[in-house]
Order: C-alpha cells, then sequence, then structure tokens
C-alpha cells in the first residue's frame, strides 16, 4: 500500500468523528448555519433589502424572502455579472458557475470564498467516507479520471468564469494532482468526440483505479476503449476499484455499464450542482446520501405539490417526513437566498438525514392532468428491464403525443437500446403496466380511454449523442431531460434519427 493510501486512512477516521456532531444534533446544525449567512449578509444589497437585520427565525425568513428561481433573482445576478461589491453575499465571487437552464438560457451562479470550500471538501469526504466504511484505500495510489468541462476560464464582469468541474480542477489538492486524468491540455478541448480520443490515448495503458462522471459519458468513454482494443474494461484496467456519479439516476444505465466492465466495482453517487454540493453516499449497502447539513447551506423542503401554490409550506430539516417528494431551496454563503435549484428529493431516513434524487420540478408530464414525474418513469423502465433481462439501455426520454382524436393521444417513449427487446410490443405493455402502477392518475386515463397506452419508439444507435451534438450539448456535464411536456426534444430525436 502507498503512502497516499496509508495516510488516507486516519484522515477519514478524523473526518468521520468530526461529522458526527451535526449528524446527531442536525437541527441545531442548520439553525447555526441559518443565523451566520443572515448575519453575514446583512449589508448587502439583497440583505437591506430583505430586512436580514430584523430576521431573527426561520418564520421571519419566509416573510420576507420569497422563494425564486434564476429568473427570480436575475436583477441580483446581473449586478454581480457587471461587477458590482456586496450584492448577494459580502465583496465579489471568487468564480461565476456557468451552467445551461432549461428555461432561462445560460445561467451564472456565483463561488464565493466562503462556498468553494464546500464544492472540494464534499467531494474529498465522500472519498474518505468510502475509505473509512471499507478500509479500501488502494484506489489513491493509482490514477484517477474526472470526465469533466474544460478548466479554461473566461472573465465576466472581472470574476473568473466557467463550469463548475473546470473550476473545481483548478482546485484538485496537490497531493492528488499527480494521480489525476486527463492532462489539463486535454482537458480544455471543447470537441467532445476529439476530447474523448485523447482521454482513451493518454488513459489506456494507464493503472486507471477510479474513474468519475455522468453514467451515459463514462459508457461512451467504455464503448470507445472495448471498440479499440476488443477487451473489457476489467482487462484493460485491472485494478479498477472505484465508480464515482453523479447528476442522472444510475439504475438505467447500471446493468450495461458494469457489464462493460466485467466485474464489480464499488460505487458512490455525489449530488453536486453549481448551488452547491449536496449530499453523498456515505455507505455501500445504502443507496440514500447523507444530506450536508454544515456545508455553509441552509435548506428549505417545499411539498412538490404545492411548489406552484402562491405560498406553498417550507419546511426545514427537522419537519421532513421519509418517504414525501419535496422540491429542494437553498440558502447559502454563495449569496443564494430561498433559491430553488430545480431538484426534487425524497428522504429515506430522518436518522440520519439522507435523501435520493426523485427529478426535476418542471420535468413532468401533466398534459392531460396525469403530472408523472421522472422518478416513476425511471421505476418503471427498471422493473420492466429486470422482466426482459436481454434489454441493455443506452438512453431514453418521455413526451406527451395529443392527438386532436379522441382517445388517440399517448405518451412516447423514445428509447436507444444497447441490446433491444426480444419482444418489443411486450416491452412497451410492460412499461406502461409498471407506470400505471406508479402513477394513479396516469392509470386512470387509460382505464377512462382518454389515453391510448404508451406508444416505444425505438431510436437507431447514436441518436441522442447526435442530437446532443447538433445542440452543442455534446459533452460529459451534459444530460438529457427525462420527461418534457412538449415535443421540442422529441422531435427532435425523430428528425435525427432519420438522416
Amino acid at each position: 500500500m502507498g503512502v497516499k493510501a496509508l495516510l488516507s486512512k486516519p484522515l477519514a477516521a478524523y473526518v468521520h468523528r468530526k461529522h458526527q456532531n451535526w449528524i446527531e444534533h442536525p437541527v441545531e446544525a442548520q439553525k447555526a448555519v441559518f443565523e451566520r449567512i443572515i448575519q453575514k449578509a446583512q449589508g448587502t444589497k439583497f440583505g437591506r433589502d430583505h430586512g436580514f437585520a430584523s430576521i431573527k427565525t426561520h418564520a421571519d425568513f419566509v416573510k420576507a424572502v420569497p422563494v425564486r428561481d434564476y429568473e427570480g433573482l436575475a436583477p441580483y445576478f446581473g449586478q454581480v455579472k457587471e461587477g458590482e461589491k456586496d450584492v448577494l453575499w459580502p465583496g465579489k465571487p471568487l468564480y461565476l458557475a456557468k451552467t445551461s437552464g432549461t428555461t432561462s438560457g445560460t445561467k451564472y451562479i456565483p463561488i464565493t470564498q466562503d462556498s468553494i470550500s464546500n464544492h472540494i471538501n464534499g467531494a474529498r469526504d465522500a472519498l474518505l467516507a468510502y475509505v473509512h466504511e471499507t478500509g479500501k484505500a488502494q484506489f489513491l495510489d493509482g490514477k484517477m479520471i474526472f470526465l469533466s468541462g474544460s478548466p479554461e476560464l473566461e472573465e465576466v464582469g472581472g470574476i473568473k468564469t466557467g463550469r463548475l468541474s473546470g473550476i473545481v480542477n483548478h482546485h484538485v489538492p496537490g497531493y492528488l494532482r499527480t494521480n489525476q486524468l486527463p492532462s489539463y491540455q486535454t482537458n480544455c478541448i471543447d470537441d467532445w468526440e476529439a476530447k474523448l480520443d485523447q482521454i482513451i490515448e493518454e488513459t489506456l495503458d494507464e493503472n486507471m483505479t477510479l474513474i468519475s462522471g455522468i453514467p451515459p459519458w463514462v459508457q461512451m468513454y467504455f464503448d470507445k476503449l472495448i471498440q479499440q482494443t476488443g477487451k473489457p474494461i476489467k482487462d484493460i484496467f485491472p485494478n479498477f476499484q472505484l465508480f464515482v456519479y453523479g447528476g442522472v439516476n444510475f439504475e438505467p444505465y447500471r446493468k450495461k455499464l458494469f457489464e462493460s466492465v466485467g466485474k464489480k466495482v464499488d460505487s458512490i453517487e455525489l449530488f453536486p450542482a453549481s448551488e452547491g454540493f449536496f449530499a453523498y453516499q456515505d455507505k455501500q449497502n445504502d443507496p440514500g446520501l447523507l444530506l450536508l447539513l454544515d456545508a455553509g447551506i441552509f435548506y428549505e423542503f417545499i411539498p412538490s405539490e404545492e411548489y406552484f401554490n402562491e405560498n406553498p409550506t417550507r419546511l426545514t430539516i427537522g419537519e421532513v417526513e421519509p418517504g414525501v417528494n419535496y422540491a429542494l431551496v437553498v440558502s447559502s454563503n454563495a449569496g443564494l437566498w430561498s433559491y430553488s435549484i430545480g431538484d426534487t428529493v425524497k428522504f429515506t431516513s430522518t436518522k440520519p438525514y439522507k435523501l435520493v434524487v426523485s427529478g426535476r420540478i418542471k420535468h413532468y408530464i401533466s398534459a392531460f392532468g396525469e403530472h408523472v414525474i421522472g422518478e416513476e418513469v425511471e421505476k418503471a423502465m427498471k422493473r420492466a428491464m429486470v422482466r426482459f433481462p436481454e434489454v441493455e439501455l443506452i438512453e431514453f426520454t418521455v413526451a406527451p403525443f395529443v392527438s386532436q382524436d379522441n382517445g388517440q393521444s399517448y405518451h412516447e417513449w423514445l428509447v436507444e437500446f444497447a441490446k433491444e427487446p426480444l419482444n418489443k410490443a411486450a416491452f412497451a405493455e410492460e412499461l406502461d403496466r409498471q407506470l400505471r402502477t406508479f402513477n394513479a392518475y396516469y392509470d386512470d386515463l387509460i382505464t377512462g380511454n382518454i389515453l391510448q397506452k404508451l406508444k416505444l419508439t425505438a431510436l437507431p444507435k447514436g441518436t441522442f449523442q447526435s442530437y446532443m451534438k447538433s445542440q452543442g450539448k455534446l459533452g460529459g456535464q451534459n444530460k438529457v431531460p427525462r420527461l418534457s411536456n412538449d415535443r421540442k426534444l422529441a422531435d427532435g430525436l425523430i428528425e435525427v434519427s432519420k438522416c
């Protein structure tokens, strides 16, 4: 065992002990975060506009600060982008994280001197939690790959600006830099296909022990490696030990990805975003993600069915219940205030507080009043694949087809298979049956003959990749929406599939 692996064990034990305080006292930890960030931001423009000096309790905060998304805070973000100081947080941000919004175009999320440690320590502590639980640390002595955006940064309003993963790349600890791949030069390549080819060239003969990235893009990396060598990943990288991922639900990709590897490897799920690093999986046998309650982020939770109400219920950590879908709202030392990040979560445990990401609050289908959410279609796909074990999935999305003829409307599932079901009609029937078990409204619409059963459209291999490339979104940080409430994505995929 190398020096890095050896030294990681006492560090992992130290971090574990340190975390126990806020894990065992979650309400107190969140109260302390709330008080710190309110007090520090009193003199900012936002703080003055919203009477922070008079806010003493969460109830005061709810009255003073409405829930907003990016568009709602756009006037303040605009002032930050123009280089003004003391707008949302004291001083100017260290960085602006540039990210694509589904409704707002490009978003610029501030990362401050106070909040940068949340992004760095969250990822570090996830790996140390794995070391502490399993005792496995050998991966720290091998090469580690992070499929990420370019670390090249531009300046906006005198603030360094770029993709979150590129920003974080500048803060990789020095002791890990010699382990990190790909090279800085390769990470700077904008064209994803050219970048992937170069990543393969740099990693093919290396001792890869940890691979991290969004599952569909890691799968593309694996496919190219296998195509080039004719070998499974376990033979290319015999010491590959740990897969780290986040950004999308892993379940639809799990079977094909691990078949590509050819052996069992451990995995860790992360919950990172430009707005903060929120949670990570700390136990191999528990899919719940440990919510970080002492990292400069104050959380509020809105029951998802109330989200679009004028005055929705806003719960704090001590008020949530397991099994309920909540829209996640954050206030933080990055200068975000009652900011809706767009994700929905569901707690799996409250001792300690663990959750899973259940979907996107705006990614749903309710063209007919059914309000189908991402969690439901992903569960339906997972269960259908259990019944049809030959199926391997590359990607899928679901959209409504609204017909003018009574009874002719339906949900269309556009699926790119690595291996198709032997009986596609039976597979579609099973998908529909499973979705009806998860969503009573959808079941009522089928039973009432208002909707046809779903239509399965199998797309040629490479369709999703070609579509994302056509939209300028081909790359390891871009995700395909699982659900749409219109036909824009579906029609675009069908058009690309004809080419």
